[in-house]
């Protein structure tokens, strides 16, 4: 059969790229093509778009784009219209695969959604939409399956791709010495992987850091998780802004090595948040973004949390600074309480424990691609 995938950012890819292989296993006359990344491709997709060409965040950065994002829409409708997929299967990125979603029940073409858009977060209302155009969705937080039910949509949890990627992952054993690093204790920065996200976190994320630096007198090393789909000048130049010497490094696409060995970390909210409470490293999420999307959101986001670590637990699990709240300051306080021996590092790990708990096994992608096959094979005994 012929899958369509769209992924729209990196770790879409990266779920996108397992599920690609999982549904191969599965059927061994399968084709892919797509809209994602590296890893989609290397995965076996042939790849129409790449995502860095429609990272576009926060409500003013999508407006000021919109004839661009046009553009890429119409490009893959047509694209799609010409491949003639069996299925297509949209992975998280909302915006773009809403629209596509309702182009393809337009022209009859079968859609799976795979990660389900955030419509627990605000406007949930748009449930309603996903039920009317998606033909399954699989879903991979634990409360999905009990809010879609409010709609009368019956969806399938099939549990978090990232317990698949972190149970897979094995630790570099000389990560500290192959990346040239010191042998000290790592406090990890992880300012995300879009380049809006980097612009606006990092510069107080190492703010932050030279004050810890003073006030632990060069007892730690910082490792910024950096990824080389960005240029690294956006790095460089931050570091060349600080007014003081730091034992600050750059390492590039290893931000799993780096939580393997990091003591606590600043985490920009995002998928990231989950991955650093699943290896039990001590966080603070920190989030800004412009003054216009920030007064949208607050109208419209519905929710207690923004971070996934406290959405999953129902809980204020780790401490969460989002837009003024967001100061060099208060980064440097909250992330001293985390450091061994302190008793919020304790009740923060004791907290990961729970979401363990809640998040379940590894299987996601087969069970996902099982799903689909099961489903594919019975829309197509019915025609």
């Amino acid at each position: 059969m012929k899958y369509y995938v769209i992924a729209g950012e990196r770790s879409g890819d990266l779920h996108a790229a397992n599920l690609i292989k999982a549904v191969a296993q599965e059927d061994k006359q399968a084709e892919f093509r797509g809209w994602g990344g590296e890893q989609m491709e290397e995965a076996g997709a042939y790849l129409v778009t790449h995502y860095r060409n429609m990272a576009f965040m926060g409500f003013l950065e999508v407006i000021k784009n919109l004839t661009t994002i046009r553009k890429f829409i119409k490009k893959c409708q047509e694209d799609i219209l010409l491949w003639k997929p069996d299925v297509v299967i949209l992975v998280d990125y909302a915006g773009f695969n809403m629209r596509i979603a309702k182009f393809c029940k337009q022209h009859t073409i079968q859609v799976f959604y795979y990660i389900s858009p955030k419509v627990w977060a605000w406007n949930q209302s748009r449930a309603y939409k996903i039920k009317a155009t998606v033909d399954r969705l699989f879903v991979i937080l634990p409360f999905e399956k009990e809010f879609f039910k409010k709609y009368e949509y019956d969806v399938d949890y099939v549990g978090n791709p990232l317990l698949d990627e972190i149970a897979a992952f094995k630790p570099e054993s000389d990560f500290l010495v192959k990346n040239n690093l010191s042998e000290k204790s790592v406090i990890a920065l992880l300012p995300g992987s879009r380049y809006q996200e980097v612009e606006k976190m990092l510069s107080v994320m190492l703010d932050a850091a030279q004050l810890l630096d003073k006030e632990k007198k060069g007892q730690y090393q910082f490792i910024i998780a950096g990824v080389s789909n960005l240029p690294k000048a956006l790095y460089e130049e931050k570091i060349a802004t600080l007014e003081k010497e730091l034992n600050v490094n750059v390492i590039y696409n290893q931000s799993y090595d780096l939580l393997s060995v990091a003591t606590a970390a600043w985490v920009t909210s995002g998928t990231a948040t989950l991955e650093t409470a699943l290896f039990h490293v001590p966080q603070v999420v920190c989030y800004r973004t412009s003054a216009f999307t920030y007064q949208i959101a607050r109208l419209l986001i519905k929710i207690k949390y923004i971070s996934l670590v406290n959405l999953i637990a129902n809980e204020p699990v780790v401490v969460e600074l989002i837009q003024n709240e967001l100061t060099t300051q208060k980064a440097f306080n909250e992330l001293a309480k985390l450091l061994p021996g302190e008793k919020a590092r304790q009740r923060q790990l004791e907290g990961y424990n729970k979401v363990d708990k809640l998040m379940g096994e590894p299987g996601a992608s087969q069970r996902t691609a099982r799903l689909m096959m099961k489903y594919l094979t019975s829309s197509t005994q019915s025609q």
